[in-house]
């Protein structure tokens, strides 16, 4: 693939990025931020500590929340239209749609689904402040943990397919990595920081609504992603040439 293709690409991916990123902000709207203000106001109640705010909570909630996801989305865009950009190819048949969607659809479980399952994303008053910097290592080390893996396991799937096949090497690739991912989840220390008090269900709602902000976000991406590439990279059908005019 020449650079002049990649970078075409890379322009397509950042903005399928911030288009994927509008959706997962009204997502983020309407489900997260509801949760975030009861999450607060239970903070409030059982917290006697009342700081200053530096930045107000209507502020956090439009401005920052769009800049946050916008930013994040056009971020991902990129890094994701260049990792399609090696992918392509070597997916078997399938066709750019198709390979973006299941590019999406890995990194995904990979990049977000598999870390959420160990160290799940809590609302404000979650959590000890103290503790803030080992769990964002430990988050941030499943994750880099779980993308190796995924493509280690990619790898070792084709390394395999000539002497298993295609559906047995993919098997055996899936298993694998489950099974690495399982022993880190056995190996790496958990966190429970919730307090007895909270509300069960206000737990769940936030978690499922930041579940559903990604999974809008990577769905929107390989679906908008797919479509741009598709039209840069399959040629335009020939157009009907219309029959000349008999003259009379």
């Amino acid at each position: 693939m020449n650079s002049h293709t990649v970078r075409n690409l890379l322009v397509r991916g950042m903005l399928a990025g911030l288009g994927a990123g509008v959706l997962a902000l009204i997502v983020a709207y309407l489900l997260g931020e509801p949760r975030v203000d009861a999450a607060i106001a239970f903070e409030e109640t059982h917290s006697h500590e009342h700081g200053e705010e530096l930045v107000s909570r209507t502020l956090q909630s439009t401005a920052g929340l769009a800049t946050g996801i916008l930013v994040y989305g056009l971020a991902l865009g990129g890094i994701a239209a260049l990792a399609y950009c090696f992918a392509l190819g070597r997916t078997g048949r399938l066709g750019p749609r198709a390979t973006a969607l299941l590019l999406s659809g890995a990194a995904l479980v990979a990049v977000y689904v598999v870390p959420f399952l160990k160290y799940p994303a809590n609302p404000p008053s979650v959590g000890d402040p103290e503790t803030i910097g080992r769990r964002t290592t430990l988050y941030f080390l499943m994750m880099l943990l779980s993308v190796l893996l995924a493509v280690a396991a990619v790898a070792g799937g084709k390394r395999l397919a000539p002497r298993l096949g295609n559906w047995n090497a993919t098997v055996t690739a899936v298993l694998g990595y489950a099974a690495v991912i399982g022993l880190g989840y056995v190996l790496l220390p958990s966190v429970n920081e919730v307090p007895g008090d909270f509300s069960a269900s206000l737990l769940w709602q936030f978690r499922i609504a930041a579940l559903a902000i990604q999974l809008t976000l990577w769905l929107a991406f390989g679906l908008i992603f797919g479509h741009l590439a598709e039209r840069q990279l399959l040629p335009r059908p020939a157009r009907t040439r219309e029959p000349a005019a008999v003259p009379n």
